[in-house]
This record gives C-alpha cells, structure tokens and sequence, in this order.
C-alpha cells in the first residue's frame, strides 16, 4: 500500500490542536482501516519528511445518525473508521497542517 493510501486525512479538532501544540507534538490522522502502525510510521516519514518516534491506533465506532424524509424517519450508521495519533521526535513539526 502506497504512503498516500494509508493517510486518508488529518483530523482536525479542539483536542487533536492542543495536542499539536504542546511540547510533545502529537498528530492526529484518519487512516485507512487495513494498515498498521508501522505502516503508519513509515507514511509519515515519507510524506512530511519527519521522524515519528510513537503511533497510537484506534478504532473508532460510527454514531448513528436520523434522517427525517417523505417515508417517516430513517435510522442509520456513519461507519467505523481507523485514527492515528502520530508522536513526532523533539523539534520536529509538519508544517502541511500547522498553518490550519
């Protein structure tokens, strides 16, 4: 599997920018369900140029969502996706996601 194949994207939320800019750079990504940390590990080393030193992965559970139409209410599942928390070397940072 390529290195833009296991990155799908960056998430981007209140509790994955503060631990962006701690001391310890800590980032988070939605990555494909299949791959496993090391692949993960070496994605972002090719991608952003960076040397990650931890990656934590986790699955994580769809919520169910409502939908409201012309039949009555429509019960659902957003699907189960696969998150990454990548822990990159002292001084190091991804200037791609920084800036957003």
């Amino acid at each position: 599997m390529r290195a833009d194949q296991v990155i799908i994207e960056p998430v981007l939320s209140e509790k994955s920018n503060i631990a962006r800019e701690g001391e310890v750079k800590k980032y988070t990504f939605k990555v494909h369900r299949d791959c496993n940390k090391f692949q993960i590990m070496a994605a972002i080393k090719e991608l952003f140029q960076v040397e990650p030193t931890k990656c934590n992965v986790m699955i994580v559970k769809g919520k169910p969502k409502y939908s409201r139409g012309k039949g009555g209410n429509i019960l659902g599942n957003t699907g189960d996706w696969k998150k990454a928390v990548v822990t990159l070397a002292k001084g190091d940072t991804i200037q791609a996601i920084e800036g957003v």
